[in-house]
């Protein structure tokens, strides 16, 4: 029989342990995929109306009336291949910081590692992404756009989408047991980040150095990796990815140490 004992000061997290639990994982990320779409309508298509329905007021609104640039790439295309990491992200972000909170029964009934909730919070957002991708490649196609071999380097800018929403969505679920306000406040941070995030616009709209500042927000380097790996736009500094995966990697691993010092809270606060 395994024995559980309580972790004290900042422990680190225990991934031998996350992945002896993985088939829990599975299923719980599944179980997210089917209750999302559970007596719905439109069922899965929901996974691609929410970023075309934001592509096509961007395009009309940003595009074509404030006529604001797009690096040489049709606006439509421009603005939907960024909302498509966007979605997953926001997605995830509002998901995870819930879903503790969403499983109270199963927190206070049996153990496991709790991170495995936001974990899988995360990677049921997966199944979007790959719809919602699938219409974004048709796009380029239409358009006559031709990937060129930076396309190699697009799944290390979903990873950096993933880590993001990961570390700021495993601090907003920790903090979501103790304070129950923080659910009023994902939506508004979400709404804030989308704005000061180069979705409706390029960040080639700023000079270098500010572009790297810019770069400290880590979806700035997933949405303009995207754009570059895939559509060839030529807004790629590597000063901008550096900050921008290092801002990521900072989120994931305090939020790591937060997640499992308050770890052994969960069950008796929530």
């Amino acid at each position: 029989m395994k024995e559980i004992t309580p972790s004290r000061g900042w422990p680190a997290p225990n991934f031998k342990e996350l992945w002896e639990y993985r088939e829990l994982l599975y299923f719980l990320t599944w179980r997210d995929v089917k209750v999302r779409y559970k007596q719905t309508v439109l069922g899965i298509a929901w996974a691609v109306i929410q970023p075309v329905s934001t592509m096509i007021v961007f395009s009309i609104f940003f595009g074509r009336l404030a006529e604001i640039p797009s690096d040489g790439i049709p606006y439509p295309v421009f603005s939907y291949a960024a909302l498509v990491p966007w979605t997953f992200f926001s997605n995830g972000l509002r998901q995870s910081s819930e879903s503790l909170v969403l499983n109270t029964t199963l927190i206070t009934r049996v153990y496991f590692p709790r991170l495995i909730i936001p974990l899988s919070a995360i990677l049921s957002g997966v199944v979007d992404f790959v719809l919602a991708f699938g219409v974004l490649l048709g796009m380029v196609l239409a358009y006559g756009i031709v990937p060129t071999g930076n396309l190699l380097f697009l799944p290390f800018f979903m990873l950096l989408a993933a880590v993001t929403a990961l570390g700021v969505g495993i601090w907003m679920a920790a903090l979501n047991v103790q304070f129950r306000d923080v659910r009023y406040t994902v939506p508004f941070l979400i709404q804030l980040w989308l704005f000061i995030t180069p979705i409706a616009y390029p960040s080639s709209l700023l000079d270098t150095p500010w572009r790297t500042i810019y770069g400290l927000n880590p979806m700035v380097g997933v949405v303009e990796g995207v754009r570059w790996s895939l559509l060839g736009t030529d807004t790629a500094p590597q000063s901008i990815f550096l900050a921008s995966t290092l801002v990521a990697l900072g989120l994931l691993i305090t939020g790591l140490l937060y997640f499992k010092r308050m770890e052994i809270t969960f069950a008796d606060v929530i």
